[in-house]
């Protein structure tokens, strides 16, 4: 994340504008120039504000580019501007940008940023923080080792890495009532799918409490940290060492650590 402003003091309410680089691009001639003129225009009537430009890549590549467009000089050319005036004039506004790609920036949107911080991937704590706020409210056993168990298993995965396996976790216990070939009816009177040794158990599937309208009274199991075990197995993270690498040396030549 990249970000540029004066500082906003004191405890009052500050407004945020958070925008991807395709809410400032139109068809029309002169028309992205104009949002992004009035973009700025409303930070600066509403400041204290903080305007976010997530993947600002897609909006300020390298100036000069053979497939480079007349129109997208244009937006890049009023971004510059309206960046340099939000400075000269001491207004309290915050510009925020985010890029996975910090070398693709075109030099003079770099250079308008004044801190280029480089966030790395989540550590362990973070990760298993993470895996607590996606699983919210849904049903589980988990314990606190289990979630730090988690959490150092997953090193390398991305805060994305994590929602995308907490996702897939959540159908296991859809898949578990779904394969079952025994249930038991608790005291609610509901029917939650079990082994064949359980006490209680009764031989029926899915399908046949459906036959017999219980639909409605079939709960799956809590997730369990096997659950986890088991998505872990076959998901890898997405972000190489590469990746990491360019992330480092941009660090290194232009920016700071988070």
């Amino acid at each position: 994340m990249y970000s540029k402003g004066n500082q906003i003091n004191g405890s009052f309410i500050v407004m945020v504008c958070s925008i991807s680089s395709s809410d400032l691009v139109s068809k029309w001639m002169g028309e992205s120039e104009k949002l992004v003129s009035n973009l700025f225009q409303m930070a600066r009537e509403s400041a204290p504000s903080i305007i976010f430009v997530d993947e600002i890549d897609s909006l300020c590549g390298q100036r000069g580019e053979g497939n480079e467009s007349e129109a997208s000089r244009r937006i890049k050319t009023e971004l510059l501007v309206q960046m340099q005036g939000v400075g000269n004039n001491d207004q309290k506004v915050l510009v925020l940008a985010a890029t996975n790609t910090p070398y693709s920036l075109d030099q003079a949107i770099r250079r308008r940023f004044d801190k280029r911080i480089y966030i790395p991937l989540p550590e362990a704590k973070a990760r298993q923080h993470m895996f607590k706020v996606h699983l919210g409210d849904t049903p589980h056993n988990l314990t606190e080792s289990d979630f730090e168990h988690l959490g150092n298993k997953t090193e390398g995965f991305s805060g994305s890495d994590i929602a995308v396996c907490v996702k897939d976790v959540l159908f296991e216990p859809v898949r578990k009532t779904q394969d079952a070939m025994f249930f038991i009816n608790t005291k609610d009177d509901m029917w939650v799918p079990c082994g064949p040794k359980q006490r209680g158990a009764i031989q029926t599937t899915m399908q046949d409490l459906a036959t017999e309208g219980l639909a409605a009274k079939i709960l799956p199991p809590p997730i369990m940290r096997t659950d986890f075990d088991k998505v872990l197995a076959r998901q890898r993270p997405t972000v190489s060492k590469s990746d990491l690498d360019v992330h480092e040396r941009f660090t290194r030549e232009f920016g700071e650590e988070g």
